[in-house]
């Protein structure tokens, strides 16, 4: 009988569990481990050796980094998207593309079984099982800590009494690193009143003061700081290294969980709040009233489908179409100052700036139309509401 499995393997508690108790349990353990920008070499080195000891047959880190720029972070951008206007989807947006690598590679390697460490309480059991549900419905899922409802010292003494004997103290805060942001959780995120501390949060204040920098977007895209051009990935890690020294980018999230209850969540997400808030600013210049209007909600709706798992639903391919379509004129620089703690937005330059024409200035003149044109375009418009008045008293 083939037990080869492939497990979503972070190094935690949990998954630490799983490599044990799958391999003792007679499975052919592969942990895999999917970097979205979350660790470096010296981290990837260390998940391996602890894979390799728990039992794991073998180790596999898969680098996605680019993968989920191009395939979710890009739209991310190009909708604007931060959920309840707050939170721009670091993690449930790292853990679709991290679920499409570990299935994929279940698949080239012939598993017959997938992992993964979720409790039953949480969104990431539903993200990943569905994503392994739709590309392999074949292949059974096992969920060692949500099936046996185990606690954190159930699993500690499994692994002590398996000669385990490692330091498993819980961190005060958890942390989930990503390109797109850090989440950060803690005891004052278990309930609503309490904010998390200074020191809950990954960057220290370093600068005091402000500092003017310039962002360069192509066709909606990151491109360029201060005059030099990078890559896109590139281009967020350099701005999350200049803006992360004034500490910029704290924020509680509060949102629904896809299994009903209420959640919050601490994160830090510099690179992305700068430069969603800055694309914004561009388009707003560069697109028409209605290309904006409807970009809206199609960017909210996007953002609630992938936060909910959804992203293989074929509709998704459709919003980014139009996402990627609406970016044509999306070219230009945004001036931003960082300040601690926050930043503003100076302005923009950019050949399709559709303030810059000879029709008029809002509030001051007009060029390409009579003060009679004007009244009887305002007559026109008032006609359906003074029917509606008359008719209805």
């Amino acid at each position: 009988m083939n037990k080869k499995l492939v497990l979503a393997y972070s190094g935690g508690l949990d998954t630490s569990y799983c490599v044990k108790s799958l391999s003792a349990a007679g499975y052919e353990v592969h942990a895999v481990s999917v970097n979205t920008g979350g660790f470096d070499a010296a981290e990837e080195s260390a998940l391996e050796s602890k894979a390799l000891t728990l039992g794991a047959s073998a180790y596999t880190s898969i680098e996605a980094v680019e993968t989920f720029y191009q395939d979710i972070v890009k739209y991310l951008i190009f909708g604007n998207i931060l959920k309840n206007s707050t939170y721009p989807l670091s993690v449930s947006a790292e853990r679709v593309t991290q679920a499409v690598a570990i299935v994929n590679h279940a698949i080239k390697i012939g598993a017959t079984s997938i992992a993964h460490g979720s409790t039953g309480a949480g969104n990431d059991q539903v993200r990943f099982d569905l994503i392994f549900q739709t590309l392999a419905p074949q292949i059974e899922i096992i969920t060692p800590i949500r099936d046996q409802k185990l606690s954190r010292e159930d699993e500690i003494a499994y692994l002590k009494g398996h000669g385990v004997d490692w330091s498993w103290e819980k961190a005060q805060y958890s942390i989930n690193k990503g390109l797109w942001g850090t989440s950060v959780g803690g005891s004052e995120t278990l309930k609503s009143r309490e904010p998390l501390p200074d020191s809950a949060y990954p960057s220290a204040c370093e600068k005091k003061t402000a500092e003017k920098i310039s962002l360069h977007f192509d066709k909606g895209e990151l491109v360029g700081i201060n005059n030099i051009n990078y890559e896109p990935v590139k281009a967020i890690q350099q701005l999350q290294k200049l803006t992360a020294a004034f500490a910029i980018g704290r924020d509680i999230h509060v949102g629904d969980t896809i299994i009903g209850i209420k959640g919050r969540v601490g994160f830090e997400a510099a690179a992305a709040l700068v430069s969603i808030k800055a694309h914004h600013l561009l388009e707003k210049h560069t697109l028409s009233k209605w290309q904006l209007h409807h970009k809206d909600y199609i960017g909210s709706y996007y953002g609630m489908m992938l936060h909910e798992g959804q992203y293989l639903d074929p509709v998704m391919r459709d919003f980014e179409a139009l996402l990627s379509n609406s970016q044509q004129t999306v070219t230009g620089t945004v001036f931003v100052t960082l300040h601690p703690y926050r930043f503003t937005l100076d302005g923009i330059e950019s050949e399709f700036d559709l303030m810059d024409n000879s029709f008029g200035t809002y509030g001051e003149a007009n060029e390409a139309w009579t003060a009679e044109e004007a009244k009887g375009f305002i007559k026109l418009s008032a006609n359906a509401g003074k029917i509606y008045q008359h008719v209805n008293k």
